[in-house]
């Protein structure tokens, strides 16, 4: 139980400081834990390690600033906490199924007519091993 309270602060820290650098090491110094325990709690507790819950989040606040239209894709990465453009390309590319740029674009051209709520719920960023398979008949 007591672990489980400290891997609720280490994932409230990331939610709220994403766009900061953040590394295990420094997450698992701050809860007194070691890095190696803090990365097998963690993806035991919330099914992925902390690494990537990080950049799940950060995709998830550029798909947001996307949608706001008034950013381009390189302050977008900057904004969310990635040191390197290749880098955001290829991890958003991999979440969302299609480059920043696409998103950016398709973004500014919807009317929004769903309310922001539902957009980030249809939109959420998801994971190879979270996609569920094609039904079967």
């Amino acid at each position: 139980m007591r672990d489980l309270a400290l891997l609720r602060r280490v994932r409230d820290r990331m939610d709220r400081e994403f766009a900061q650098p953040l590394d295990v090491e420094a997450l698992a110094r701050d809860v007194h834990m070691s890095s190696g325990h803090l990365s097998r709690s963690f993806k035991a507790a919330y099914g992925e390690s902390p690494y990537s819950y990080l950049m799940t989040r950060r995709i998830e606040r550029a798909m947001a600033l996307f949608r706001r239209g008034d950013m381009s894709v390189t302050d977008v990465c900057f904004a969310v906490g990635f040191s390197s453009l290749g880098t955001f390309s290829t991890r958003f590319a991999e979440l969302v199924g299609m480059p920043p740029s696409t998103y950016r674009r398709r973004a500014g051209e919807s009317d929004g007519e769903l309310p922001s709520c539902v957009t980030k719920a249809v939109t959420r960023p998801i994971r190879n091993r979270e996609a569920r398979p094609p039904a079967q008949n």
